[in-house]
Formats: structure tokens, sequence, C-alpha cells
């Protein structure tokens, strides 16, 4: 005998619960209708300034906050990194350790060849000391007692930073240790470096800890503090210096890489095998600061001509004038044939450059949410989430079901 199946509801459950996790992405691509009219014209490609000549055998040149490299030469060559690679060695331990946990020195970290904080076989340093130690004095010593205390071992770790470089797309790296030290299948390229220090400055900690000159850390073993300063000079040279990291070995020479924040941009630069490597940096910051300003583009909370829309953040893009002109920014709208679950979002701002999309910002529908529970306003002030602003779980259902499977009256 079949068994009657008593709960004829189930699969019908299914359906609306997957609905209602998915949200917007059930719209269908054919249902997406564009704006008419483009928010601005293109213009040819016009030709951009020529960079300062440098002694690097390969660099690069990145805004932080947009990602845009604006300058690379030699730019996915693979190369030897030295202690640029603490840079990930930082971000990684930031982003899976504790700050506050005591690290105990292995005797595989105490014996570490190359620059060194000197830590003693036993000692105990809180994980953040040890973070200051790595970025300042380029500690080796502190490379391997991070990395065996985040990763749980040395090559745990450094299983963590491959996972970090392939989740940033950085395709021409590979790491083999947490300090830089010379190993044939140890390598990145200045495209690479550039891309990952844009994403580590994102992070306050680290944002934090690279910008530091001198720091004092206690060593409650010893009448005295540990007391370092920042190698790197760029910090003392170049007005508005906020970072990163200095590396040298025999076999990759001197490498570099620097930030500084003017007028509210940051621009970081990487030098790899450059015997003159500050002046350099120097002149590409310069560079850049002078030829491609930050340019709000979008406002978050901007209202849409024609339209009961709004923008759901801000963007930003580092420009030459001379591209200013070619900008597109085109609105694309979401014909909604099921109820929009995210918020009040109509669709998006796409922006594109000489036919190269650059970002996109969501818009949303006046009146509705924002992410984070931000009301959209004509002036868009911040206000609490109201429930009546958007529909409850029980009503989006009850909707989907109509929708369905029809009215059962």
């Amino acid at each position: 005998m079949k068994r009657l199946n008593k709960r004829p509801w189930r699969p019908y459950l299914l359906i609306l619960t997957s609905l209602i996790c998915i949200g917007t992405a059930i719209v269908p691509q054919s249902h997406i209708v564009h704006a008419a009219a483009q928010i601005s014209a293109a213009s040819p490609d016009a030709a951009l300034p020529a960079p300062p000549a440098n002694h690097a055998q390969a660099a690069a040149l990145i805004d932080v906050t947009s990602g845009r490299l604006l300058y690379s030469k030699e730019g996915d060559k693979r190369m030897r990194i030295a202690s640029l690679t603490k840079i990930m060695t930082a971000i990684v331990a930031i982003e899976h350790g504790k700050l506050k946990d005591q690290v105990k020195v292995s005797k595989h970290a105490f014996a570490k060849e190359g620059s060194s904080l000197f830590l003693k076989l036993g000692e105990e340093m809180m994980l953040e000391h040890l973070l200051y130690g790595l970025m300042l004095r380029s500690g080796n010593d502190a490379a391997s007692a991070i990395a065996e205390h985040v990763g749980g071992s040395e090559e745990g770790f450094v299983m963590l930073m491959n996972k970090k470089a392939e989740e940033l797309g950085l395709e021409h790296s590979h790491f083999m240790n947490p300090h830089g030290l010379d190993h044939d299948d140890h390598y990145s390229t200045a495209n690479d470096m550039a891309r990952l220090t844009a994403y580590a400055l994102q992070n306050p900690v680290f944002r934090e800890i690279v910008k530091t000159e001198k720091k004092t850390a206690p060593n409650p073993n010893e009448s005295w503090d540990y007391k370092w300063s920042n190698k790197n000079k760029m910090l003392r040279l170049y007005d508005g210096a906020d970072g990163v990291k200095t590396g040298y070995t025999k076999k990759a020479f001197r490498c570099l890489v620097s930030s500084a924040t003017r007028n509210g941009q940051q621009l970081a630069a990487v030098t790899l095998n450059d015997g003159d490597d500050w002046n350099d940096h120097a002149h590409l910051l310069d560079y850049g600061f002078e030829h491609f300003p930050l340019k709000t583009m979008i406002q978050k909370g901007q209202s849409i001509q024609g339209q009961a829309l709004m923008t759901g953040k801000e963007f930003s893009y580092a420009l030459h004038t001379s591209e200013e002109a070619a900008v597109v920014k085109k609105l694309v709208l979401h014909k909604i044939s099921v109820p929009d679950l995210s918020f009040g979002k109509r669709g998006y701002i796409e922006i594109t450059l000489n036919d190269r999309v650059l970002g996109r910002v969501p818009v949303y529908a006046k009146g509705g949410l924002l992410p984070g529970g931000e009301h959209s306003s004509a002036d868009s002030r911040e206000t609490a989430a109201r429930p009546a602003d958007r529909l409850s779980l029980g009503q989006a259902a009850a909707m989907i079901m109509k929708r369905l499977f029809g009215d059962p009256s």
C-alpha cells in the first residue's frame, strides 16, 4: 500500500524558503531593463601623462580606495620580495589571530636567521606587540612565532597565506614562509603586492601598525622594555607617508612598499630590486597625487533624477582630468516580478570608463531601507528601521504563494 503524503505542503514550503533566501537573485536576466538615457556621455580615449622614470626592475602604483593601478612597470613579472612578505603575514595574523593572545617563542622561531627582535627562547609576548616588531623592525623570529601560534605550525600558516592570495586574485604570487627569506618557490609581483597592500590598508589594525614610527613593548622578564623604530624612512621623508614595509635579501635586493595620504586620497607604491627606492617612491607618489586625484562620482543617498530612487553607497575612483568626460553612469532597473525581499533594492548604477566597468552602485526605492537599517529619504538622514517599511515574513510568504499557485478564494 502506498503511504499517503500527510504533508502535501512541504514541496511548496521548500520552494517558498528558497525564494525567501535568494531574494532579488531570482529575477531573471531577461527581466532587467535599462534606462533610456545615460547619465553622462562617453568620449574617446585621452592620452595620460607619462610616469616618472625609476630604477626598479618592477614597480606599481595603486589608489587604495578604488584599487586602480595607476602605473605598472613589469608589473606581472614574478620576483623575490624579501620582507614585503610580512605584509601578507601581518594581515593574515590580524584576521585569524587574537591580538591579546600570548605567543610563546619556540626553538624554531628563536633560531631564525636574518633580521631579528632578539626574542628569547620560551619568551612570551602578546600577538599585537609581535605584529609591531614584525612590521617596524622586520623581525624574522617574530614572523615564525606568529605563524606557529596563528596557524598551528609554520606550514599551516603558509597555507593561510596562499589561501588569502587566491581569495584576493593574486595570480602571480606564491608563499613558502612567513618572513620572506629566499626560496625559489616564494615569489610575487609588483602588481600583486600593490593589490595586497591596498587590501591590507583597509584594515584599521594593520593601518595603525604600519604608520607607527616608534613603539614600546613591555618586557616582563627584564628591567628594560623593547623599543622599536620603524625602518621605513618614507615616514620621515615624505609628507603624508603612512606605511608600509621595507625588504632586503642578497637575492631580492632592495624592495619597498610605501603609502601616503593627501587630501583624503591614499596611494601605495611598490618597487622591487630598486637601488634608489626612497627617491623613486617620492616621485611615484607625487605623480599619482598630481595626475590621478580621487573623485567621488556618486554620493551615498543621492537622488536619481526622474526616478523615486536613491543610491545605496558612495563610489569614488582615481581619475585623470582628461578621462572624466569618458565616464558613463548607466541606470539598470530590475523589473519586479516577485516581492523584493532585499529591503527596497530596485537595481544599480553601472559606472564605466571607455567601456570598461569600474563598479556598480545599488539603488533603492525612496522610503525603503538601505543596508544596515538606514532609512532612505530625500536628505539621506540615518534613522532606525521601522517594521512598517518592509513586508513581514508572513506577508511576503502569502504574496509569493499567491503568485505561484493563485488566489485560493
